[in-house]
């Protein structure tokens, strides 16, 4: 009795655990005039409360292959306060069309096109408020907006999060606000240097404001507890940091706690309960297979199957040419995942694995499929891209999409097939996927110079392959074949890698 109610107990909480974030995701916004622009090309979106009233205007930018939605916790905090937060998409991220041009590791190159975007966005900013201006960046965007304030008296404060710059100096730019992570230690130390710049190297301390807001010399480190890169910038810590500072360098006084976004606990509550939901829905699924299809490996077959590809296609991609895409490294990793997966599907050639007769039925493979996708694709993405970042292909994607489609096919078709079937070695799907992290490690320590950005990038696989991995293990129990989970998977990653890294001029 309870097995039966398990999955109906299950899909009404997870759908409450929707609504209730939902609602608390809408809420935040709650009272504020929300506008999508365009500034030029640069898409665009100016907060403020409503009805609009003069104030000064904070520019927000966001960090590599990050999007303006990433920066949302920011806006709302400075909108509902009673600023004019402008947040926007850097060249070749977000759904900004445009490519982003010049070298990404020079700061001739790709530095001086973000910086004069920036200053674009600054130069419109200040027709929409009181003539007051602040700037706030993170991560990439941190030098970026460094160099923009230096270059611009007007813009009055200048607040950096998770920042190295070495374009700052004792004076400039004007009254600066660093905030870092607590799990940022090199960034932490970062921070204490860029502050301490008129002092000792050892002075300068967290927590304390130095320097003096009229004459702009105000210097400060903050640390946000329990937070790394992303999380930094959803903590109520961060929020009350920025704020405080802008008040300090506006002379605003407060007589009521100001509102500070909270939205990170609500967009995991979101996620998980799309992601859990999947579950009690995998049942409504048709029957694909008379019998479990796949490979069914034991380890003594299984592991020099993933042994070979996990040491092999890094070595081969060192002589082979990765180089075809307008697009920083992820050229690279379609190609890691397309050889990856020949590598894998030759290995069950040769030990003659193919398709058992499992009595399946294509019609119902399709369809499976089908509905898979549009759950795992369609509604995940949604929500990632309507809280979180941007995850909607801009114009110009699509050859990226397709070769990232073919390199992860191939992967997942081949590893979901070997790691499948009747009697197949426990913990085998796991290790699968372990092994193709541990060959991206490989790649990078053969060509760190190049490679370094896969380790950006790195954390969203691993948090993917988490997350269908369930969807496959749920699927699979219905289906009975591997090959459903897999083609969902393979869009999957193939969108979210087209969509996260940055589109490069030429």
């Amino acid at each position: 009795m309870l097995k039966r109610l398990f999955n109906p107990i299950l899909a009404i909480l997870c759908v409450l655990a929707i609504a209730i974030s939902l609602w608390h995701l809408h809420a935040t916004t709650a009272g504020l005039d929300v506008r999508h622009i365009a500034i030029g090309e640069t898409p665009a979106t100016v907060y403020r409360l409503s009805p609009a009233r003069p104030a000064p205007v904070v520019v927000i930018a966001h960090g590599f292959a990050g999007s303006q939605q990433l920066m949302q916790p920011f806006a709302v905090t400075f909108a509902r306060a009673g600023y004019i937060a402008v947040t926007f998409d850097f060249l070749g991220h977000g759904r900004n069309p445009r490519p982003l041009g010049g070298s990404i590791t020079e700061i001739d190159g790709a530095t001086r096109w973000l910086a004069a975007q920036t200053a674009e966005v600054v130069g419109f900013a200040r027709t929409l408020g009181d003539g007051r201006l602040a700037i706030l960046g993170h991560s990439m965007a941190s030098d970026i907006v460094v160099r923009v304030a230096q270059a611009d008296p007007d813009i009055a404060a200048t607040i950096a999060v998770s920042m190295f710059s070495p374009a700052v100096t004792a004076d400039t730019p004007r009254n600066l606000l660093v905030i870092a992570g607590q799990w940022e230690g090199m960034l932490k130390a970062e921070a204490l240097r860029a502050v301490g710049l008129s002092m000792s190297p050892e002075a300068a301390v967290a927590g304390r404001t130095y320097g003096d807001f009229a004459a702009g010399t105000a210097r400060r480190a903050a640390f946000s507890p329990y937070a790394e890169h992303i999380s930094v910038l959803y903590k109520q810590a961060s929020m009350a940091e920025a704020l405080a500072w802008l008040d300090d360098t506006f002379s605003v006084t407060r007589t009521t706690a100001p509102y500070l976004d909270a939205r990170g606990p609500w967009i995991v509550l979101l996620l998980a309960g799309i992601v859990v939901l999947a579950r009690p829905l995998a049942a409504l699924l048709p029957i694909v297979a008379t019998r479990r299809a796949g490979a069914g490996l034991r380890w003594r077959q299984l592991a020099p199957v993933l042994l070979v590809p996990t040491i092999a296609t890094p070595l081969l991609l060192r002589v082979l040419p990765t180089h075809f895409l307008p697009v920083l490294v992820a050229d690279y990793l379609a190609v890691h995942f397309a050889v990856y997966g020949l590598l894998t599907a030759c290995g069950l050639a040769v030990l003659r694995r193919r398709a058992a007769q499992s009595g399946t039925s294509v019609p119902r493979l399709l369809a499976a499929s089908a509905a898979v996708t549009f759950y795992a694709v369609g509604l995940l993405f949604w929500a990632i891209d309507s809280y979180f970042t941007s995850f909607l292909p801009s114009p110009g994607r699509g050859t990226l999409l397709a070769a990232m489609l073919i390199g992860t096919m191939a992967f997942f078709l081949s590893t979901e097939w070997l790691t499948r079937g009747e009697q197949a070695a426990r913990g085998g799907y796991a290790a699968a996927k372990f092994a193709f992290i541990v060959s991206l490690a490989i790649a990078v320590a053969l060509d760190f110079e190049r490679l370094f950005f896969l380790i950006i990038i790195v954390p969203l696989i691993v948090v993917f392959f988490i997350v269908y991995g369930l969807f496959s293990d749920w699927v699979y129990r219905r289906t009975r074949h591997p090959l459903v989970a897999g083609i969902a998977s393979a869009i999957a990653f193939a969108w979210a890698i087209g969509v996260t890294f940055p589109l490069l001029a030429g």
